[in-house]
């Protein structure tokens, strides 16, 4: 019995925790977002509050059990609840609007390529995290290469630049960030079809790696979702089977 208790605890740790590593992170796709987009900020702070609130209701659950405790299961019923159905509303709200929110996310990549400078210190851990993704992924730009034509330092140099993290040759991811010369550009110019770099747009590389996780993230919701409902279940029996003291029963002085 005490097991899903402690189980909740464990869970609001994990919740905690991945909401303190997407502030935290920052060379990863999750660091782009997060400091180009206030929605998903908010967002961690909402993960690092409900996972402090889940582990504080594993302990007031397992503290009502012991002590047979009825209005802390019955605060541990409702928290739950509302926690659950909030998950739910969450899910819903992602999936209608995802076409809103695929385009949100265009638009501060592209904005990203467009503003991207290697000389921008304020801006350094936003442009290293594309940098990041860009090498991981083998991709450029969010559509493809063409996108980088639209950088202003590009453009400057008529494009006989490029990206150093969308390069396909090894020596140019050494420098990882920044951008490196064309070797021979033809009269001084160039676009981005003459560029040594990959042809995959991110957003693909993103949407593949969404379906080859998609049974995994599933999965742990699903997960998460059974365990809430064994939890709001096992308060409820517990409350039932917790019996008040019959006064009545006591002997009269």
């Amino acid at each position: 019995m005490y097991v899903l208790f402690l189980l909740f605890q464990i869970l609001g740790a994990v919740i905690l925790g991945f909401g303190i590593w997407i502030l935290a992170d920052k060379t990863s796709f999750i660091a782009v977002l997060q400091m180009s987009s206030p929605s998903l900020k908010a967002g961690a702070y909402i993960l690092i509050g409900v996972g402090a609130l889940t582990m504080l209701m594993g302990f007031l659950g397992c503290l009502g059990a012991v002590n047979e405790i009825r209005c802390l299961l019955g605060l541990y019923f409702t928290c739950l609840m509302i926690i659950l159905l909030t998950q739910i509303a969450a899910a819903l709200v992602i999936y209608f609007q995802k076409e809103t929110l695929k385009v949100e996310l265009s638009n501060i990549v592209v904005g990203l390529i467009e503003d991207y400078d290697p000389s921008n210190e304020e801006k350094r851990n936003l442009q290293d995290a594309w940098d990041y993704v860009q090498t991981q992924i083998a991709c450029c730009g969010w559509t493809g290469a063409k996108e980088w034509e639209n950088n202003e330092i590009l453009r400057n140099k008529s494009n006989t630049e490029y990206p150093c993290s969308c390069s396909n040759r090894s020596k140019d991811l050494m420098e990882g960030r920044g951008f490196c010369v064309l070797d021979d550009p033809v009269n001084g110019t160039a676009t981005y079809a003459d560029w040594p770099v990959h042809e995959q747009g991110c957003m693909d590389g993103v949407e593949q790696w969404l379906k080859d996780n998609l049974g995994i993230i599933l999965g742990v919701c699903t997960g998460v979702a059974v365990i809430e409902l064994l939890g709001m279940i096992l308060s409820i029996s517990l409350c039932k089977n917790i019996h008040s003291e019959d006064y009545t029963k006591v002997p009269k002085s």
